[in-house]
């Protein structure tokens, strides 16, 4: 299996937000926002050709479905969906996907399955003969969500999916469609039934969604003001980077607007951080 990073579209996001209650004196070392205190995330998707004869794609970013009003107030950039054109970049149309995974149902995760905005059409979902894999947790919060994060959900969404009768709901830590390629691994401090995937195995790559949005959240006490346990998500992230390290898997960033993908260390002191750092893949093999 052949493995490449696909840029979708950027979101210009409340910096504090992103940190969480980490001081700005420190976060300001990290990133620079613009006089907004706004910083710029990238919300980029993982593709596999050849899973078990497959393409893959790993979630599809924000999309461009919401109408202009609301894209400038969640600060998304562009009004088409860039994935699509990056998966052309690799040879591929929407309609050569076979199956898209959603780690969770947020609006800049999972956007991309619907149509781009046009006046006075309805939504439609895209990428028409894909089966699309969502963990049961996951979909029951977005069909059900908490008053705290009802906004980050899309209402049209669900509904679609269901009707489509492509829509596989995963509680184990595999999927029909993918067979034994690819792991689940679940996480429920950013959101309940977050779901990791594994793919390739040990010397793999784990899609860190947001669990881990990039590499500056590899560092265990940094989560996000999104987060819904914030203490329960830094003890997630030491389990998951321990396995990572001992099985030698890399992570991959869909955030981070520098790097897509990293592999993570433990140094003397027991911090966590990360090494052998990547702008983008562009045909990574796989076993």
């Amino acid at each position: 299996m052949q493995l490449f990073s696909v840029e979708g579209n950027y979101q210009n996001i409340d910096a504090g937000a992103m940190f969480g209650n980490v001081p700005r004196a420190l976060w300001k070392k990290w990133v620079k926002p613009d006089e907004a205190s706004l910083i710029r995330l990238s919300c980029r998707g993982l593709l596999i050709k050849d899973l078990g004869g497959k393409n893959v794609l790993f979630e599809t970013g924000t999309g461009a479905f919401f109408e202009p009003k609301l894209r400038v107030r969640f600060g998304i950039e562009g009004d088409r969906n860039r994935i699509i054109d990056s998966l052309e970049e690799h040879g591929l149309s929407e309609n050569d996907i076979d199956a898209v995974v959603l780690s969770h149902l947020h609006f800049d995760h999972a956007g991309g399955l619907l149509s781009d905005w046009q006046e006075g059409l309805e939504m439609s979902l895209r990428f028409p003969h894909a089966t699309y894999i969502v963990g049961e947790l996951a979909w029951e919060r977005a069909c059900n969500p908490h008053p705290r994060d009802r906004a980050s959900f899309i209402p049209e969404l669900q509904p679609l999916l269901e009707d489509s009768g492509r829509l596989e709901l995963v509680a184990g830590d595999t999927a029909v469609a993918l067979g034994d390629s690819v792991r689940f691994w679940y996480s429920d401090g950013h959101t309940p039934g977050l779901m990791i995937a594994i793919v390739g195995g040990d010397g793999g790559v784990a899609f860190c969604s947001d669990l881990m949005p990039g590499r500056v959240w590899v560092h265990l006490p940094v989560t996000m003001g999104f987060d819904r346990y914030p203490e329960k998500l830094i003890d997630e992230k030491e389990q998951f980077l321990r396995e990572l390290i001992d099985r030698n898997i890399r992570l991959f960033f869909t955030h981070d607007p520098e790097v897509s993908l990293a592999t993570p260390v433990q140094d003397e002191r027991g911090l966590y951080g990360t090494a052998n750092e990547q702008a983008c893949i562009t045909g990574l093999e796989l076993g």
